[in-house]
């Protein structure tokens, strides 16, 4: 399963495809992953910093809490959310849509 809790920390792991440069800001949650579209650049971290702050407003927590695990240089990303469940995860996006 992508999205797993590690830990007594209650830290999840998302899986997430990010489309850098794109016209629109925007998540999208399939049930197994996460889709992304951000305005910025892969030039410098800029579409990372971008997707963290995306991630962090959708959900209501502080960037702090987001993290990329895997593929800083890729599209294909893996972020650790530092405290939120599964159940809370689905709750906060649910309420973005």
């Amino acid at each position: 399963m992508v999205a797993a809790e590690h830990g007594e920390s209650k830290t999840l792991r998302i899986q997430v495809r990010v489309t850098p440069g794109s016209r629109r800001e925007a998540l999208e949650w399939d049930g197994s992953s996460l889709r992304a579209w951000v305005r910025a650049a892969p030039h410098e971290g800029k579409a990372n910093a971008a997707l963290i702050a995306l991630v962090a407003r959708s959900l209501g927590i502080r960037r702090q809490q987001v993290s990329i695990v895997h593929g800083v240089a890729a599209r294909e990303k893996l972020l650790a959310l530092e405290g939120l469940t599964r159940e809370e995860f689905q709750r906060r996006l649910d309420r973005t849509s």
